[in-house]
C-alpha cells in the first residue's frame, strides 16, 4: 500500500468516526442509528405486530446500512418528534414530515411529493370541496401537522388528534365533517373504510417530505442525502414506494 493510499484510508476513517460521533454520544463508534417516527401514517409507517414498517423504515434501513449501523425505531406522537431530535433521543426523524424551513431542524433532500386533501363520508357529507371547509364545520387534523397549520392559517380552529386513526373513527361516527390530511395516508384510510372518500380537490399546494436531523449535524445529513440520491438514481426509491402502495 503506497503512502497516497495510506493517507486516503486514514482520511476515510476519520470521516467515518466523525459521522458516527455526530449521531450520538459516548466514547467509540456508535453502532445503533435511532429513527423517530409516528406509526399511524400508513403507507409511510404503520405498526405490524411489534415492528414499524413502511416507506420510511425501508429508507431508514438503507441509511443505516450505508453507515454500517443497526437501525432502531422509536415510535412516539408526531408533535414530540422535533423535541426528541433536539434532545438527542433520536438521531433523525423520518415520518412523512414536510420540509419546513421554519422548523428548528435541518432537512434532507426531498424523497416524496404530497398534498393535503379532504377525507369525508361518502354519503351526506356537508363538505364537497375546499370552500366548504369553514369555521362552522367540524374539522379534524393531527396535532402539529401541515394540515393543522393549513386549517389554522385559514382562520379555522380544528379538533386536534394525536393519531389520525382516532380522527377517522370520529368522522365515521359523524363527530367530524372532514379531516384535512396528507394524500397518501388518506387514500389508505379510504381504501380500508368504504364509507369514506377522498375529495378530488387538494387543500393547499404540493409539499415535499424530507428526513430531519438535529440542527448542524452536517455529517449525518450528508450521509442521508447520499443514500437518498442512491435510491433515486437506482430506481430503488420508486420500488419502495410502490411496495407499500399496491
Amino acid at each position: 500500500m503506497n503512502l497516497k493510499k495510506v493517507f486516503a484510508f486514514a482520511a476515510a476513517g476519520i470521516l467515518t468516526v466523525s459521522l458516527l460521533a455526530g449521531c450520538g454520544t459516548g466514547s467509540g463508534a456508535k453502532k445503533t442509528l435511532t429513527m423517530g417516527t409516528e406509526s399511524g401514517f400508513e403507507p409511510f409507517e404503520v405498526k405490524q405486530g411489534e415492528n414499524v414498517v413502511g416507506i420510511d423504515p425501508d429508507i431508514a434501513t438503507e441509511i443505516a446500512k450505508d453507515l454500517g449501523m443497526e437501525l432502531k425505531i422509536e415510535d412516539m406522537n408526531f408533535d414530540g418528534l422535533v423535541m426528541a431530535l433536539s434532545s438527542g433521543k433520536v438521531d433523525f426523524v423520518a415520518a412523512g414530515m414536510t420540509i419546513d424551513p421554519e422548523k428548528d431542524v435541518d432537512f434532507s433532500e426531498s424523497y416524496f411529493a404530497a398534498t393535503q386533501v379532504m377525507l369525508v363520508k361518502k354519503d351526506g357529507s356537508p363538505v364537497a370541496g375546499v370552500y366548504d371547509v369553514t369555521a362552522d364545520k367540524k374539522v379534524g387534523v393531527q396535532l402539529g401537522t401541515t394540515g393543522d397549520d393549513a386549517v389554522t392559517d385559514n382562520g379555522i380552529e380544528p379538533q386536534r388528534y394525536e393519531k389520525f386513526a382516532d380522527a377517522v373513527m370520529d368522522l365515521k361516527n359523524s363527530k367530524l365533517d372532514v379531516i384535512v390530511m396528507d394524500s397518501a395516508p388518506a387514500a389508505v384510510f379510504a381504501k380500508n373504510n368504504p364509507e369514506l372518500v377522498v375529495l378530488d380537490a387538494p387543500y393547499g399546494d404540493i409539499e415535499e417530505y424530507g428526513i430531519a436531523v438535529k440542527k448542524g449535524n452536517k455529517e449525518l445529513l450528508d450521509s442521508i442525502n447520499k443514500t437518498i440520491k442512491r435510491l433515486k438514481d437506482s430506481g430503488k426509491l420508486d420500488e419502495i414506494i410502490a411496495k407499500y402502495n399496491d
